[in-house]
C-alpha cells in the first residue's frame, strides 16, 4: 500500500479483478449495516461484520480492511460506541480513497 496525493494505492492480483468491485461494494453495505446496528445497540451484529472483514480483507489484498475489521470486532465486544463510529469513518475514508492497480 502506498499513498499518492489523497489516494491510497493498493496492488491487487489480476486474477481477482472481477471480484474486487463487488467486494468493495459489500464493504460500503457493511458500513450501512454497522450504523443501523449501532442505532439499535446490536453489538453482536457489529462484531460479526468486523470479524468477517478481519477474515476477508487480506485475502483480497486489503490489509487495512483486515485491521479495521479487527478493531471493529474488538470495539463491539467492548460495546464501545464511539470507537465503532470512528472506525466506520476510517473504513469509509479508506474505501473512498483506495485506488486499485492490478498486477
Amino acid at each position: 500500500m502506498a499513498i499518492e496525493g489523497d489516494k491510497i494505492i493498493v496492488h491487487i492480483d489480476p486474477d481477482l479483478e472481477d471480484l474486487i468491485p463487488g467486494y468493495l461494494e459489500n464493504r460500503h453495505n457493511d458500513i450501512r449495516k454497522i450504523k443501523d446496528a449501532l442505532k439499535e445497540g446490536d453489538y453482536d451484529t457489529i462484531r460479526i461484520l468486523g470479524h468477517s472483514m478481519k477474515g476477508s480483507g487480506g485475502g483480497y489484498g486489503f490489509d487495512a480492511i483486515t485491521d479495521i475489521g479487527k478493531s471493529i470486532e474488538q470495539a463491539a465486544k467492548n460495546k464501545d460506541k464511539e470507537a465503532i463510529k470512528m472506525l466506520v469513518e476510517e473504513l469509509n475514508d479508506y474505501l473512498n480513497r483506495v485506488k486499485i492497480i492490478y498486477g
